[in-house]
């Protein structure tokens, strides 16, 4: 019996290891993700104002 419990603990281990390493790649690749969602936000809230200059100033010529 403790055998058999050694061996299913030995076998466990690495599958423990294995999943804290998938845990600590999927934070890091949210994380990543998250900062790019975040810099596609900014950009495309200060994009049309800097291309959309020249249109708004003809909108109120009219």
């Amino acid at each position: 019996m403790k055998t058999g419990t050694l061996i299913v603990a030995v076998l466990a281990l690495p599958l423990l290891q294995g999943c804290t390493v998938l845990a600590i790649a999927d934070v890091a690749a949210s994380t990543v993700i998250y900062g790019v969602k975040t810099v596609v936000n900014v950009v495309d809230a200060v994009t049309p104002d800097i291309i959309n200059k020249d249109k708004d100033k003809d909108k109120k010529k009219k």
